[in-house]
């Protein structure tokens, strides 16, 4: 009886050079992954905020030139008829806020545009209640001193009021759910579109499989942030066929560039989208306060524009969402057409295939 040793498999040793870079090639993809979700943040700065004012034309110029002399370029204004002009303009979102000036001066908000914003009409309306009190007493000493007014004559107080048109929800009084919730739904549609990549074979398999997630998963989200937590507002359907393209078209683009290029395209789609479209989306903040022009390039992107468009659905309804619309089923058709054209890609390679099987067949046979 004879008995056999196996000599254990030794698994040679990786070259000294090929170890290095493979370690600086991976502390290389962090440092850029933590720029591309810093930078945003850090270069961002309070600028061009869109507000619109509404007065006579003296109290308007003298508003504007204050703003110019304190604030410049923090704010972008919009003359206006009316109060009413003004509320209109913060509902369909050409404006940020407003002042309506008069005999009780009032500051107009939307918190649902975000805290950014909100804070700083707070503020704004501060500093005009103080100037104006000042301007008052001014006022009221130069009429005494005139003898226009009695001795002991007091200018009375002037509050600007703050009134806010477009309020957050009760259930996200503070607009963190909203904000919370743009990144998963990023995460998401990379999660949906590399696992049927791997997972799913055969190319129309594959377009039903991402049609499925898409539906399947804009309304599993969508009943949880708006039926359980109430964190989306308006109507459910539209809001779910919103969070639904968003998950379609990330998915369906990773899928459709893994069928053209392989799983390079995998790659592809997550660095446009996890890299580039997620930190320029302006989820938390608004596109004004990104350096130009990435906050408006942003919005090109699929994190971009689902973000506006659910906020935009649930708290401004009368907002123009054409656009971000068009994004979503832009994204959503190119990955639909690289699939496709990946499957007749992979149906000529086989076919080109089929010949020279043949052919050694009937060498063996002979």
């Amino acid at each position: 009886m004879t008995t056999s040793t196996q000599q254990p498999i030794r698994i040679p040793h990786t070259p000294w050079g090929r170890a290095i870079a493979i370690a600086v090639a991976a502390a290389v993809i962090v440092g850029v992954v933590l720029l591309a979700f810093v930078w945003p943040t850090m270069t961002s700065s309070v600028k061009d905020v869109p507000i619109a004012i509404a007065g006579d034309s003296a109290q308007v110029a003298a508003v504007r030139t204050t703003l110019d002399t304190n604030a410049h370029g923090v704010f972008d204004v919009t003359t206006v008829d009316s109060r009413a002009a003004a509320v209109d303009r913060i509902q369909t979102r050409d404006a940020y806020g407003a002042i309506v000036l008069g005999a009780q001066p009032e500051v107009l908000t939307a918190s649902a545009n975000g805290a950014a914003v909100s804070q700083l009409l707070g503020q704004l309306a501060g500093q005009l209640q103080t100037q104006a009190n000042a301007q008052a007493a001014a006022a009221v000493q130069k009429a005494v001193a005139a003898g226009a007014a009695p001795q002991g004559t007091v200018a009375p107080t002037i509050t600007v009021t703050v009134t806010d048109v477009v309020p957050l929800a009760s259930t996200d009084a503070r607009g963190l759910g909203l904000t919370a919730a743009a990144f998963p739904l990023v995460l998401g549609g990379l999660v949906g579109g590399i696992l049927i990549s791997f997972l799913v074979a055969g190319s129309w398999r594959r377009l039903a499989a991402v049609t499925a997630y898409g539906v399947v998963g804009g309304f599993g989200i969508v009943g949880i942030m708006q039926g359980w937590f109430g964190v989306l507002q308006g109507d459910f359907w539209v809001n779910a066929l919103a969070v639904g393209l968003a998950m379609f078209a990330t998915a369906s683009f990773i899928v459709g560039m893994n069928a053209l290029i392989g799983r390079a395209g995998i790659a592809v789609g997550g660095v446009l989208t996890m890299l580039i479209g997620n930190p320029l989306s302006s989820a938390a903040q608004p596109i004004q306060f990104m350096a130009a022009p990435w906050g408006a390039i942003g919005q090109w992107f699929v994190p971009g524009a689902s973000a506006t468009l659910v906020r935009d659905l649930s708290y401004f309804p009368d907002a123009d969402t054409l656009f971000p619309w068009l994004v979503l089923v832009g994204w959503s058709l190119v990955g639909v057409v690289a699939m496709i054209a990946g499957h007749f890609r992979n149906q000529e390679v086989v076919a080109a295939a089929v010949p020279e099987h043949e052919e050694e067949h009937v060498l063996q046979l002979a």
